[in-house]
């Protein structure tokens, strides 16, 4: 059995290595923006960059409020950089999807367990859930964009 404050420690863990990648599926997502002609960049941004963009602010705010709430420490999240200059944009977005879905999947972990209801709070889990609605069909935008590349 382990402590309360154990246990929330574990809960800002889990949120902060969510955090780590979304960030990771922004840094892809920014740089297959530079490899994508201009339609083709204004679409990502106002479909996939500005939502990841969101849920990764959101999620940095929800990590930051409950380590000051719980009196934890908190940390900073780094711009990360990903992508070779030989990755194409394809490849970048599909690397989005697959950090996007890792994260989502650590905050469906995360909300199973219970764990933010035993010892998180109504604020965490409100932040939690905005987070995952910014992301819920970022796969799907995704795919609908990688349709049109290379016309």
């Amino acid at each position: 059995m382990y402590s309360t404050a154990e246990a929330r420690q574990q809960l800002l863990d889990s949120v902060a290595q969510a955090t780590d990648e979304i960030g990771l599926a922004l840094a892809y997502l920014g740089e297959a923006y530079e490899r994508v002609d201009e339609h083709t960049a204004e679409t990502l941004e106002r479909e996939l960059f500005m939502p990841v963009q969101t849920a990764y602010g959101r999620a940095q705010r929800t990590h930051a409020e409950f380590a000051t709430r719980h009196e934890l420490p908190g940390r900073t999240f780094d711009r990360v950089s990903a992508g070779s200059p030989s990755q194409g944009a394809r490849t970048l977005l599909d690397e989005s999807v697959e950090a996007v879905a890792r994260a989502d999947g650590a905050l469906s972990r995360l909300q199973d367990s219970m764990l933010p209801v035993e010892v998180g709070d109504p604020e965490l889990r409100r932040g939690l859930e905005e987070v995952r609605r910014l992301l819920a069909d970022i796969r799907g935008r995704v795919r609908e964009l990688e349709r049109t590349l290379g016309r």
